[in-house]
């Protein structure tokens, strides 16, 4: 009997109600935007899958009636979407992304770490306490406008915290449309206070350092102890690495989870664009200087020391977007220069095999 694929297609492809009951891959994140890069014999061949956890030894993948691991591959990280070839596991094809969180690599190595992709809203987490810090947010905030996902402060532990609304207003005024929620992991209203975006099929993912509450919130999400927790060093609220992999967890309301280990570095490049969202005011007064290159440090005619010398720049933000510019282009050119040597030994082996073969006919 031939397998109905028509449930993986768009709605618009088999007619229908709008309405219905989520189906299993549905449950799983499968939206239209991933559907409409198929077809029934693309279905029919690879049928869909999703990376749910990834592990040294392999990326774990669940689908209809699919439930394996594949090999570990560069160019797939948590989250994403395969067209699972069962013969050749590894030539699975990754369909195009909604969002893609990366980072440069820790340490000297020149490449792209891949975090996590198709998450619809990602939840920079933060404590009310001595972990609260407004650079690091504005780097998180700047690698999910990037990214393509909607950012959201996530602000826990409000309970240890005399004056939380000191946090969250510092917090709502790093970037105006960036929405800030105080929630207490702890309690009991961990799915009230998230329910705008706690939707069925929708992805969520919880960043920030460790021992900021963010495997307490999945918890809280999932009614039960799935992931390990621990308690935060008492002298300087720094926590300790609990989750060490990257997962995504099915919650009973129908929405997908994401605990991700805590980044203790968060090197942003290829995120221009996501940098300058975030200090779209600086941006806006750049604009206005009279020269073009003008890097607002001694040049005249620079609106941007005019507008921190009359006081409504802070001159700490103008520094922190200056960091963070000047860490991104670096990092953007490091990255580049390793894709062009990469594309120039690739030419290279291809000539040697291609020279190979001539020799052997």
């Amino acid at each position: 009997m031939a397998r109905d694929f028509s449930r993986f297609l768009p709605p618009s492809s088999h007619g229908g109600p709008d309405r219905h009951a989520p189906t299993p891959m549905e449950r799983l994140g499968w939206q239209p935007y991933f559907a409409q890069q198929t077809s029934i014999d693309d279905l029919a061949r690879t049928p869909p899958v999703r990376v749910v956890a990834v592990y040294r030894s392999g990326l774990s993948v669940q689908g209809e009636g699919i439930d394996t691991t594949v090999p570990p591959r560069p160019d797939a990280t948590v989250g994403d979407w395969l067209l699972f070839d069962a013969d050749r596991p590894v030539a699975s094809r990754v369909l195009a992304r909604k969002s893609l969180f990366k980072r440069r690599a820790p340490g000297t190595g020149r490449q792209v770490q891949l975090i996590a992709a198709n998450v619809d809203t990602a939840f920079i987490v933060s404590s009310c306490n001595q972990d609260f810090n407004v650079a690091r947010l504005e780097r998180y905030i700047a690698m999910a406008f990037e990214a393509g996902a909607e950012p959201v402060i996530g602000l826990t532990k409000p309970d240890l915290c005399p004056d939380p609304e000191r946090f969250a207003t510092a917090a709502g005024e790093i970037v105006a449309n960036v929405q800030v929620v105080l929630v207490n992991a702890l309690g009991a209203e961990v799915n009230a206070a998230l329910a705008d975006w706690l939707k069925p099929g929708r992805t969520i993912a919880f960043l920030g350092s460790s021992g900021v509450g963010k495997s307490t919130l999945v918890n809280a999400l999932l009614g039960r102890q799935a992931v390990a927790t621990q308690d935060i060093r008492e002298d300087d609220d720094k926590g300790r690495h609990t989750t060490t992999n990257r997962q995504l967890h099915l919650v009973p309301d129908g929405s997908i989870v994401l605990d991700t280990p805590g980044m203790r570095e968060l090197q942003l490049a290829d995120a221009e664009a996501g940098i300058a969202e975030v200090f779209a005011d600086l941006h806006t007064l750049a604009g206005r200087c009279r020269f073009s290159d003008c890097r607002h440090d001694t040049e005249p005619g620079c609106a941007v020391r005019a507008a921190v010398d009359a006081g409504m720049l802070d001159a700490a933000r103008l520094e922190r977007w200056r960091k963070l510019a000047r860490e991104e282009a670096f990092n953007s050119a490091s990255l580049a220069e390793r894709r062009a040597r990469d594309r120039i030994f690739g030419k290279m082996v291809r000539k040697i095999v291609e020279q190979q073969e001539k020799d052997r006919r």
